[in-house]
């Protein structure tokens, strides 16, 4: 994502609006990663976030209360003793790159005002909060970083605070000599030259770049030529003038390709679509983590049931594998039938003491058949031993096959429930997973939840304005399959897979094609095969139907449906072009 130095210069400009000059009123440590700091500053509070989690290094301003653990870390006991009550007096960025340095004004234990600077770095991995005094001396952070750990730079009390640059270039003093030198001496793409040249800028960024220059992303950083950087430092400069100016559109973006979000604090023109701007970049950040946060929350809430259907699966299908093999080895039982029935015919023929005989076989043209025989045995005895080998293989024949029915219904079972926690979005979501694997006896029912009375299906509108709905679970399946959709409506549903069921509303009118398209689609991308999660394209064959045609089985589970006519298509998974309905 692309919380880089440009993106960075928006939250520090909205910082400064709203921050500079007003008193540190409240310190927390709700993360042992994370601060936040309640500022008071002109008859208002505020809060800012500092994260310094490696997969989600950002500030922003916040209004979410978060629980503070009983014993304050010792980290934030520092800042509460340094920092609290004293006063912002400026909020800076060096070098545009992703660090936000703070000037704070406190009176210290002996009484005498001092300046001490608050530092924090949003580098990923190398994420840090670090307290200075007004030399730059490192008081103490909330990662102490050691020698051993890093051989660029010590982060411990006592040691002088720099930020490391890794020899880039600050696009505040660019001058085109240097960019030159410095991109042509990267053995790497244009893209990639340029922001491993230039402090703050991330790839997203470095792509746009490329594309106001007129230049090729991909072209080798070693062939530019003079002309070329001047136009790549003209476009840089631009970017530049943007963060001294406060010159941003913050919005989120999705990836045609991908269909993953991005945000930035510039417009993005190649790749990308369905943009949504906000006038904030801390509501834009709190509503892009926050659902990135939940997405994180449902799949480790789900990790319990993942296991366990993971299991449930493994053990099923080794199950079934042993019960073919039983089945395999009464598919001959009809020839110990034929044995018994051709020995009452000529057994009359067999000597006393024979180990076999040969006789025509009026089963298959009179063809002769050689039959084994048990000498101890009469031909009447040796016939009924083999009617009742017959007769035991043909029981255990019918038997394994109903076992292998149902090993095979609980398999279909089991992947479709897996299929919906890979797509779950939501608590309810996982309520519905629980309940449909407490009624299919896996788990012991939990008494806390709630079932929702009325499930809430993805609601889709396609590109010809028809409402699509998309089941995530099998319990919202058999809702917008008998309960959401009408007789005339259509239903589709990946072949022969585990998936989605999708409807879309007809309301007496006829589908377009690109409407079948589109449903085709979401049915594929939601199937076990397809790519809700991985988000790669592939082509899955797709079964529709009017939902007239559908019937369930008595006794079934939720979302089983049975059809003998329908129609078929290729869907490709691609679903960029669809947008979700506002609820």
């Amino acid at each position: 994502m692309a919380f880089d130095g440009i993106f960075l210069s928006g939250i520090k400009n909205e910082l400064e609006k709203y921050l500079l000059g007003g008193r540190i009123f409240k310190v927390t440590e709700p993360e042992r990663d994370e601060i936040i700091l309640t500022v008071k500053n002109n008859g208002s509070a505020y809060k800012l976030s500092v994260s310094v989690n490696p997969s989600l290094s950002v500030c922003m301003l916040t209004d979410i209360n978060k629980q503070s653990p009983i014993n304050a870390p010792t980290f934030v006991m520092l800042l509460r003793k340094h920092i609290q009550n004293g006063k912002i007096l400026s909020i800076t960025q060096p070098n545009v790159d992703r660090v936000i340095d703070m000037e704070i004004e406190h009176m210290n234990e002996l009484g005498d005002m001092v300046k001490l600077h608050l530092c924090s770095e949003f580098m990923g991995k190398y994420s840090n909060i670090i307290l200075c005094d007004n030399d730059y001396n490192i008081i103490d952070s909330i990662k102490r970083i050691p020698s051993t750990v890093s051989s660029v730079r010590e982060v411990l009390p006592g040691k002088k605070y720099f930020i490391p640059d890794g020899n880039k270039l600050s696009l505040n003093t660019l001058n085109k000599e240097q960019l030159f030198e410095s991109i042509r001496e990267k053995k790497c793409i244009l893209q990639k030259a340029i922001y491993m040249s230039i402090t703050g800028l991330s790839p997203v960024i470095a792509n746009e770049i490329c594309i106001d220059s007129g230049l090729p992303a991909d072209l080798p950083a070693t062939s530019v030529s003079l002309s070329e950087i001047e136009k790549l430092y003209n476009s840089l400069i631009k970017l530049r003038d943007r963060c001294i100016n406060n010159d941003f559109t913050f919005a989120i973006y999705r990836d045609s390709h991908s269909n993953k979000p991005e945000f930035s604090a510039v417009p993005l023109t190649n790749g990308y679509y369905d943009s949504v701007e906000y006038d904030s970049p801390s509501k834009l950040l709190a509503d892009f983590y926050n659902s990135k946060a939940l997405r994180n929350r449902i799949a480790q809430k789900s990790i319990e049931y993942r296991k366990l259907t993971s299991n449930l699966l493994e053990r099923e299908t080794k199950k079934l594998a042993l019960q073919e093999k039983q089945l395999e080895n009464t598919l001959d039982r009809d020839k110990y039938r034929i044995y018994g029935e051709l020995l009452q015919a000529y057994g009359y023929n067999v000597d006393s003491d024979a180990e076999s005989i040969t006789v025509p076989n009026f089963y298959d043209n009179n063809n002769n058949i050689t039959i084994p025989l048990k000498k101890e045995l009469t031909p009447l005895e040796n016939a009924n031993y083999y009617f009742k080998k017959y007769n035991k293989l043909k029981r255990t024949y019918e038997s394994v096959s109903l076992l292998i029915e149902e090993t095979e219904r609980e398999i279909n079972a089991l992947r479709s429930v897996f299929n919906a926690l890979e797509i779950s979005e939501n608590e309810d979501d996982l309520i519905e997973i629980r309940e449909e694997l407490h009624s299919l006896g896996y788990i012991k029912k939990q008494g806390k939840d709630k079932l929702n009375k009325t499930p809430k299906p993805m609601h889709y509108i396609s590109s010809d304005g028809f409402d699509i709905y998309v089941g995530k679970n099998n319990y919202q399946n058999e809702y917008v399959t008998f309960k959401l959709a009408d007789p005339n409506d259509w239903w589709f549903h990946a072949k022969d897979m585990p998936g989605s069921h999708v409807i879309v509303k007809a309301n007496d009118r006829e589908l377009t094609d690109k409407t079948f398209e589109e449903a085709a689609a979401l049915a594929a991308y939601y199937s076990a095969a397809g790519n809700a999660k991985t988000n790669e394209q592939t082509k899955i064959e797709v079964d529709y139907v009017r939902r007239k045609e559908l019937k369930k089985p008595p006794k079934a589970n939720p979302g089983l449906v049975i059809y003998h006519t329908n129609y078929s298509l290729i869907a490709n998974t691609d679903i960029s072009a669809l947008k979700k309905a506002d609820e």
